[in-house]
């Protein structure tokens, strides 16, 4: 049942086949060369049979499959791993490049503006009625922020990215210019050998990684795409701002657009997050970026030849020549250069004065260091002033207006780091220092109203109350030095360094008071002037903290001491939602609708109080965390909800799958920016959705909620069932990351962590977090309203964006499962009865999950409606089902004692290949 819709290729897809195949031959040829012809013919034979056993679960083909599996030697089901897995790698960047490729076709042809860019924004808002002065409002307070942050299930390696990329650019090279035969035989050649490179190059890591690695891993994507394309977005958008109305001619956009980062500040559950690696990642970033703009720079200097006989310069200018360090003769009538010299060593000597070594090009003389990136910006605007009133205004919109626009964007340390902590590690923390400073006192005892009246005392006096003649605990001193550390980088890289304190599982007013005393401890808030230098965020996370939020923040803002610290911050406050564990507690759907129905209960409480609301999206790459393409879903969001400003994590496999290439991160930045516009200027005045629907989609969680808790924590075994029909356990022993699975040594799964529970589910292809519970909700809603149930659900499916992004995501997760394959996984599970309770349980909701989905879409099959994921699905599926078929067997002979280190190595590298053939599957 279900069929994904058939293969019609129509002929815009013609090249992206031909690419597949090109690259499928060239992988192939590699296999046959390497490994011989032998290992080549498995690798068909087993994907033949993968497929008859997709189609139907012929069990013939699933005899065979066992059959030609079993007898597989070690090392050579290594090589049909590594096989399988670089086509998926392979099929990935040819369907990039084809978006890519759809992209350029679109602006050749002078199409309509296409969803999802700000061309197409601008002009809905222009039709709309929004007026400049609003557009201006808008930009002058919007923030726009992706969050990368590290990714305990990303396992790919910067190696075999770099070589991808070429992969990548070889190809668009191919189709972007008109090649004579022997330029086409090269550019295949040089594919040949970086496929060559990547088949003799390892997935895999071979130690486990430390923070700092993943720190280095993310900055490699300003490399890859942020440090040039986020700057031609600016200069794209104001030119197209320019256009519509000649006042945006001389004006330049805010840097509403900006980067974050948890790499380094995320410490929820990870030991190997101190204030020392804090202070390592801000160095990195910083060194990063300065040596950006250094390199910048000085191709800027060997640019801006102009001569002083012919061009007129300004006072400014002239005054920057005067103080340069630049004297030699060759220059002495090049007076940019000579700038741009002095600008390049006061930049070097900031470089220095920060630790980051030796610069690559030696400064012209000594200089004085910045101290502000303020001071910076204010010398390039004076080149860009110069340039503009003596005829040379073309000149100022090369280079140097993207070097002046990253320079505003990314100031001296790069991305903030948004430092995050559980609240329950706040709650002992402040308790010790309390106690140490005032025994007796048990803070830790007292009841929320007591917590909140002593917190709000402690927070008026400017007494501190930690001693450096005391000792502290590990984790207590940890904390500390933690937020001192984020101190100090506000002294060094400014205060954008460090801007967010996010507090994990909150759930009470004292939660958030606990940081604020806290921050206090650092400087970062000041009592006498009732001033904070840092957003505490708190983050709710599960289903009851979901359904308290709202009280949470009453609570909170009915204090006038803790108003004035957010009028100290613009009179904002951000709130995080927390999909992960909401789904992990609640479902897919309850956890949907619970997270929908805290946003309009905040925006109620925010316009309440007057406080501006900045949500902040914590978003993995799975449905079941979230996941699902970023406009819709912000498109989607309650009215009110979305003001001008959203922040949304960016994790793992996505980050590389979104921002590795530098054409597909352009447009994944612009769909963030085009759909908060929207959301924000288009969508105020969007109609609550209908009562009725309110009080249907209650009822649908509820029975939803009720089948999902059923299965997951009232099913005696299913804890069991979990850890045995997965690869949890052995994603546990992986060297992807730096934290931990759990955030105990408990298996329970209230312990374990949200991403690997959802990705243990996608590694069987069951997809169990992205549906479960929908059949049965819908089957209880359709008995109790036989007559017009199943036209109010289409109704609201049509309707209500809510509805269709839920049921969309749905049906792509859905459509990424295979329960045959599900089937050879619930084989792993040992007692015979407890597989035979729960898997045939499962089985049935997935078939009514379905069933049900398709009835109220009006679909015929699966992404009926998303033709780009059945293409797909279609091209990389026949190459990804054997995969899961080598690792069933392959965890079958690790779990009967097989010590082999090749059988370990398997299952990771069959991990990987999953992983990348489902593209979002944490």
């Amino acid at each position: 049942m279900s069929q994904i819709v058939p293969d019609l290729t129509p002929e815009k897809d013609l090249p992206l086949r031909d690419d597949i195949r090109l690259l499928g031959r060239l992988l192939g040829d590699t296999i046959r060369e390497q490994e011989g012809d032998a290992v080549f013919d498995v690798v068909e034979r087993i994907r033949q049979t993968s497929i008859r056993f997709h189609r139907d679960e012929d069990q013939i083909a699933r005899q065979e499959l066992e059959t030609t599996l079993n007898s597989l030697s070690r090392g050579r089901t290594n090589q049909i791993i590594r096989a399988y897995s670089y086509f998926s790698h392979l099929a990935n960047i040819a369907e990039d490049q084809h978006h890519v490729r759809r992209s350029r076709a679109h602006a050749m042809a002078a199409s309509a503006p296409r969803e999802g860019t700000m061309t197409r924004a601008l002009k809905l808002a222009q039709e709309a009625g929004v007026t400049q002065g609003d557009l201006q409002r808008f930009f002058a307070s919007a923030l726009v922020c992706p969050v990368l942050t590290a990714h305990p299930t990303e396992v790919r390696r910067k190696s075999t990215i770099d070589r991808e990329m070429e992969v990548a650019q070889i190809l668009a090279q191919r189709d972007r210019q008109h090649l004579i035969p022997e330029e086409l035989a090269a550019s295949e050649e040089a594919l040949r050998r970086a496929v060559l490179t990547l088949w003799q190059t390892s997935i895999l890591r071979r130690n486990r990684l430390k923070v700092i690695d993943e720190v280095v891993n993310g900055l490699s994507y300003y490399d890859y795409t942020f440090f040039q394309e986020l700057p031609r977005f600016y200069a794209a958008l104001e030119d197209q701002l320019a256009a519509m109305e000649p006042m945006w001619q001389t004006q330049e956009l805010p840097s509403f657009l900006r980067m974050g980062s948890w790499i380094g500040g995320d410490r929820d559950g990870n030991p190997f997050v101190t204030a020392d690696a804090l202070r390592q990642a801000l160095h990195l970033q910083s060194r990063q970026v300065i040596g950006f703009y250094l390199e910048e720079i000085h191709c800027l200097g060997g640019e801006l030849s102009l001569d002083g006989r012919y061009v007129s310069i300004s006072e400014q200018l002239q005054a920057l020549v005067d103080t340069s360090p630049d004297h030699s003769p060759h220059r002495q009538d090049e007076p940019y250069r000579r700038a741009i010299s002095g600008i390049y060593a006061r930049l070097a000597a900031t470089a220095k004065a920060l630790g980051h070594g030796e610069v690559a090009h030696h400064p012209a003389g000594e200089a004085p260091a910045y101290s502000s990136v303020e001071e910076l910006a204010g010398d390039l605007s004076i080149l860009h002033r110069s340039l503009m009133v003596n005829g040379s205004g073309v000149l100022a919109r090369g280079r140097l207006r993207k070097l002046r626009r990253a320079v505003d964007v990314f100031g001296f340390h790069l991305a903030s780091i948004d430092l995050r902590q559980n609240a329950d590690v706040h709650e002992r923390v402040v308790a010790e220092l309390i106690e140490k400073a005032c025994p007796g006192t048990g803070y830790a005892q007292r009841a929320e109203k007591d917590r909140i009246a002593f917190l709000l005392e402690e927070l008026r006096t400017p007494r501190l109350l930690t001693s450096p003649y005391l000792d502290y605990s590990k984790e207590t001193a940890s904390e500390i030095a933690i937020i001192r550390e984020a101190a100090k980088s506000h002294t060094l890289y400014g205060q954008a360094a460090v801007s967010n304190y996010v507090i994990s599982k909150a759930s009470d007013p004292s939660d958030v008071l606990e940081v604020a005393l806290l921050l206090k401890e650092a400087g970062l808030l000041r009592p006498s002037t009732g001033e904070m230098s840092i957003n505490i965020v708190p983050l709710f996370e599960t289903i009851d903290d979901l359904r308290r939020c709202g009280q949470v923040m009453e609570t909170l803002f009915s204090m006038p001491d803790y108003m004035q610290l957010l009028r100290s911050r613009g009179q904002i406050q951000e709130v995080m939602l927390g999909y992960s564990d909401s789904n992990k507690d609640g479902g897919f759907l309850t956890s949907g609708w619970e997270l929908y129905k805290a946003e309009i209960k905040l925006v109620e409480v925010f316009r309440k109080h007057g406080v501006a609301l900045r949500l902040f999206h914590g978003r993995g790459g799975s449905v079941g965390r979230g996941g699902g393409p970023s406009y819709q879903a912000i498109l989607a969001q309650p009215g009110g909800a979305v003001q001008g400003a959203i922040r949304i994590t960016e994790q793992g496999e996505v980050i590389a799958g979104k921002y590795s290439n530098p054409d597909l991160g352009r447009r994944n930045l612009e769909i963030l920016a085009s759909a908060t516009l929207e959301a924000t200027l288009l969508h105020t005045g969007t109609p609550a959705p209908r009562d009725e629907y309110l009080r249907t989609m209650e009822e649908l969680s509820n029975h939803a909620y009720q089948a999902y808790r059923g299965l997951v924590y009232e099913t005696e075994g299913f804890e069991r069932y979990f850890w045995e029909s997965t690869v949890i356990g052995e994603i546990a022993n992986l060297n992807i990351g730096s934290r931990p699975a759990s955030r105990t040594n408990s298996r329970r799964i209230e312990d374990l962590r949200a991403i690997p529970w959802v990705f243990g589910w996608a590694q069987c292809r069951l997809m169990l977090p992205g549906w479960y519970g929908f059949g049965a909700a819908v089957n209880a809603w359709l008995q109790s309203h036989s007559d017009t149930g199943l036209s109010l659900l289409q109704e609201m499916y049509r309707e209500w964006p809510f509805f269709e992004a839920l049921l969309s995501n749905m049906d792509m997760v859905l459509a990424k499962s295979n329960i045959a394959i599900a089937s050879r996984y619930a084989q792993l599970v040992e007692d015979e009865k407890l597989r035979e309770t729960i898997f045939p349980r499962v089985r049935r909701e997935w078939e009514d999950s379905i069933s049900k989905l398709l009835a109220i879409t009006g679909q015929k099959a699966l992404l009926e409606r998303n033709p780009l994921l059945a293409r797909s699905i279609r091209n990389r599926f026949p190459y990804l089902d054997p995969l899961n078929h080598l690792q069933v067997e392959l965890l079958k002979r690790h779990r009967a004692g097989d010590a082999d280190e090749r059988v370990v190595e398997g299952i990771h590298l069959s991990i990987n290949g999953i992983a990348a053939g489902l593209r979002n599957s944490g």
